[in-house]
């Protein structure tokens, strides 16, 4: 093992993506200690990043063509971890998605579907990238459709909707950018616009089983806001919050009796409404400045991936851009009333010890690509 720890110049290392996501993760932890639900998350956010940033460290030094020879034993890990949240996980408000590593309820857990993400690109990187050239190959792609239908149906049995989504767009992003004809693609869209229309009708049916009741209220009160008011107060105290930041915000941790934070009425402040905290507390100032911060990692990965050496270090780069960007995306946008209300953390800011871990091991293997990069 101590062999794959390669020599590399320490020149290469790309620091400044290093830079960008601890400090996009500093910042982050002081949101979460503003949004005070509990003293202890900041405090645990914090020791998530010491841990993410030692585990990067590893990672990163670690030949990222020696761990694509596991990559079946990762997908098959992945598969294991998504089955036992199933069987011996605990369910919290509904959905089981967090395995206890402790014996009381509020001891430490981990969330399998976050790590998936990662296993999954890494995976699909690998596998996509050795056989690119049957990309266009019916049969091919049934077989990869298969492998990406086990582990999405594992996830939204949990139930776990929002992360489903995302990993069925990551994926389709790694096929698609893996070589697939137009002519696929066309078919594809053809066939799936009237499913999809058909989809929507048959949910807003009072009777329909293809979802969940609160899932079916929260895409009810996007298409029908009238009617299904009650069911959209969330993300319409998120905008007031935003909103009522203007320019510079009204301060961390501030005590303005007007503020929509302070009076409770922001769900879960500190991982899927962090950006309403965000707006109202650090104002548009504060926003642009994650923003930013999120798109030169994004950036960057983009450009890693561009000159990695190999087109599976290619794909890992890219499927990781993408998946900083559709999350970004969809925890803003629900925070701005532009997607239906679903609970996905924004990237490296919102608490949770299961996306940090994960995003910084991913962020590891981005590090050691950028390393092997091609010579220029």
């Amino acid at each position: 093992m101590l062999k794959k720890l390669k020599s590399y110049r320490l020149r290469n290392y790309n620091f400044f993506l290093v830079l960008l996501i601890v400090s996009l993760t500093v910042l982050g932890i002081f949101v979460i200690d503003s949004a005070a639900v509990s003293d202890n998350f900041d405090k645990k956010q914090f020791i998530g990043m010491v841990l993410g940033i030692c585990g990067m460290t590893v990672i990163s030094l670690i030949d990222y063509k020696f761990l694509m020879k596991f990559y079946w034993l990762i997908y098959a890990f992945n598969l294991l971890l998504l089955t036992l949240v199933l069987v011996v996980g605990k369910e919290v408000k509904g959905a089981r998605r967090w395995i206890p590593l402790t014996g009381n309820d509020s001891g430490l857990s981990i969330q399998p579907s976050e790590f998936c993400k990662i296993f999954l690109v890494v995976f699909f990187a690998k596998f996509l990238g050795t056989y690119y050239k049957k990309i266009n190959n019916i049969k091919f792609l049934a077989v990869v459709l298969i492998l990406m239908a086990v582990p999405l149906l594992l996830v939204v049995k949990e139930p776990d909707l929002s992360t489903t989504i995302i990993l069925a767009m990551i994926l389709v992003t790694l096929i698609y950018l893996s070589g697939l004809n137009y002519k696929i693609i066309g078919t594809v869209l053809l066939i799936a616009v009237p499913v999809i229309a058909a989809a929507v009708i048959y949910i807003a049916q009072p009777n329909q089983k293809l979802l969940e009741p609160y899932q079916k209220k929260r895409i009810m009160a996007f298409i029908d806001p009238k009617n299904y008011a009650d069911d959209r107060y969330q993300q319409d105290n998120s905008v007031s919050a935003i909103g009522s930041g203007k320019l510079y915000g009204k301060g961390l941790k501030n005590d303005d009796p007007s503020s929509v934070k302070n009076a409770g009425f922001i769900p879960e402040p500190q991982t899927d409404f962090i950006s309403a905290i965000i707006g109202e507390e650090l104002g548009f100032v504060g926003c642009a400045i994650v923003l930013l911060l999120l798109f030169l990692i994004i950036i960057q990965c983009i450009i890693i991936g561009i000159k990695a050496s190999d087109f599976t270090g290619r794909l890992m780069c890219f499927g990781m851009a993408a998946m900083l960007a559709y999350q970004t995306f969809i925890n803003i946008g629900v925070a701005t009333e532009i997607l239906p209300n679903t609970g996905v953390t924004l990237p490296f800011v919102s608490y949770g010890l299961s996306s940090l871990l994960a995003l910084y091991g991913g962020m590891g293997i981005v590090l050691n690509i950028s390393l092997q990069r091609k010579s220029e």
